[in-house]
């Protein structure tokens, strides 16, 4: 076989409907739409649209709120603060929010960074962050570090 002898399978390969092209090719006149209408004519879109019935998105009662002040913050894992620290890009000593965001470990502060309890903490680190979990505070305190947790900075 060369490459000039490839076919597709017969039957594989169908023409393009041509729609509008005179009443020989059996869609010619309207094109198979109809007469007259709504979905006769050009750009219409009733997705969702139930006859005049209300629709079911209507019909489904709404639930929840979503707070519009509500604050954001960037997470970050005692795990991986502590694999920072191991590899040099952190100093234990003093970890604060811009040192986060300078050695690559969060990408942008938001409204504050908060530390959560994953991971294990071998060293002492002294962190200064706008929030933590109680079982994050617990653990740097437990390896002979401090976590303090600024209120100041979440006011902002």
């Amino acid at each position: 076989m060369k490459l000039h002898e490839l076919r597709d399978n017969e039957g594989a390969t169908q023409r393009k409907k041509r729609i509008g092209r005179g009443p020989g090719s059996g869609k010619g006149k309207m094109g198979g739409r109809g007469i007259k209408g709504q979905k006769s004519r050009s750009g219409v879109a009733i997705n969702g649209y139930e006859g005049g019935q209300m629709p079911l998105y209507q019909r489904l009662p709404k639930r929840g709120f979503n707070k519009p002040n509500r604050k954001e913050y960037a997470v970050v894992n005692l795990g991986l603060i502590q694999k920072f620290v191991d590899a040099g890009k952190l100093e234990a000593g003093s970890i604060n929010e811009d040192t986060l965001v300078a050695s690559g470990l969060v990408r942008r502060k938001l409204d504050g960074i908060r530390v959560l309890a994953k991971g294990e903490v071998s060293g002492a680190l002294t962190i200064e962050v706008t929030g933590a979990s109680a079982s994050a505070v617990e653990a740097v305190e437990k390896a002979g570090g401090s976590l303090k947790v600024t209120k100041a900075a979440a006011a902002e």
